[in-house]
C-alpha cells in the first residue's frame, strides 16, 4: 500500500477561525462534494502565509456559504483571511496508485463556479 493524493481544495479563504469548539475545520459542503471529501475524513491544512502544516478533519459547513472556518486549537494556526489548501490522501496499492487520479480543485473567492 501507498499513500497518495486522493483530493485538494487548493487556495481557499479562512472565513471563521472559533477557538471556543472541539476541533476540526468546516467546510462548505459544496466545496465538499468538488473535491471528493466526506464528513469526518482526516485532512491535511497548508497555510500559505504562515507556513503552518497541521492536520484536523472535516464537519460539513452551510453548502454555498463558502465557510472555511478553522475550530478549536486549529484556530490559533490561521488568521481569518488566510489562504490555504486542503488536502487529503488515500492508501492504495502501488499498481492502482499508478493510474489514479486525484481530485483538485480551485475555487474562486471559496466558490465553485
Amino acid at each position: 500500500m501507498i499513500e497518495v493524493l486522493k483530493s485538494k481544495l487548493h487556495c481557499v479563504k479562512v472565513t471563521e477561525a472559533n477557538l471556543n469548539y472541539m476541533g476540526s475545520i468546516t467546510i462548505d459542503e459544496d466545496l465538499m462534494d468538488a473535491a471528493n471529501m466526506i464528513e469526518g475524513e482526516k485532512v491535511q491544512i497548508v497555510d500559505n502565509n504562515n507556513g503552518e502544516r497541521f492536520e484536523t478533519y472535516i464537519i460539513k459547513g452551510e453548502r454555498g456559504s463558502g465557510c472555511i472556518c478553522l475550530n478549536g486549537a486549529a484556530a490559533r494556526k490561521v488568521i481569518v483571511g488566510d489562504t490555504i489548501i486542503i488536502i487529503s490522501y488515500a492508501l492504495m496499492d502501488f499498481n492502482e496508485a499508478k493510474t489514479f487520479s486525484p481530485t483538485i480543485v480551485f475555487p474562486e473567492n471559496n466558490r465553485i463556479l
